[in-house]
């Protein structure tokens, strides 16, 4: 027995009750889309910052680049992609191993296939920013390609176009 079904829930419950906090507060802020839009851009700019914050350092280029593809990938103004990441990005550097999988599985439930193989390009994107993919950046894109759901060639496609910023290639 779980301590959640021993508290009288269960795990499925919690998740859905809680929605995903931090989907929800993300969303929040974007108001003038449809909720299932800004369901897919909070949960899309949550796992960039997910995998800039995987070696506990979010540089100002890979913000950046978070910021540019959240407003090329999902339309939203310059000043709202802005907001949006910087949300995302202080909630995953708050709360980030709670809310990991739950986001991406969020995300997994909501994009179609195109739109999971675009975030993992975005995701070595945002790695390569500062022109260094580290272990842990590599260990995490993985981790989000496999809790998608994308098999195993779908991760070497998009790893394989950032091959010369992987640091353990560089060393």
């Amino acid at each position: 027995m779980g301590l959640l079904e021993w508290l009288g829930g269960s795990q499925q419950q919690a998740s859905n009750e809680s929605d995903i906090d931090t989907v929800r507060r993300i969303a929040g802020e974007l108001d003038t889309l449809p909720p299932e839009r800004a369901r897919f851009v909070a949960c899309f700019a949550y796992i960039l910052g997910r995998v800039a914050n995987a070696d506990l350092d979010v540089s100002d280029e890979e913000v950046a680049t978070m910021e540019r593809l959240v407003c090329e990938r999902t339309d939203l103004a310059a000043v709202q992609a802005t907001l949006v990441v910087q949300i995302a990005k202080q909630r995953n550097q708050l709360f980030g191993g709670t809310d990991n999988f739950l986001v991406t599985r969020t995300f997994g439930q909501i994009a179609n296939l195109e739109q999971k193989r675009s975030l993992l390009d975005c995701l070595y994107a945002v790695s390569a920013a500062d022109h260094t993919i580290s272990a842990e950046e590599d260990q995490e894109i993985r981790r989000i390609s496999s809790e998608l759901h994308l098999d195993h060639a779908e991760f070497i496609r998009a790893r394989s176009q950032y091959t010369e910023h992987l640091s353990v290639l560089q060393e």
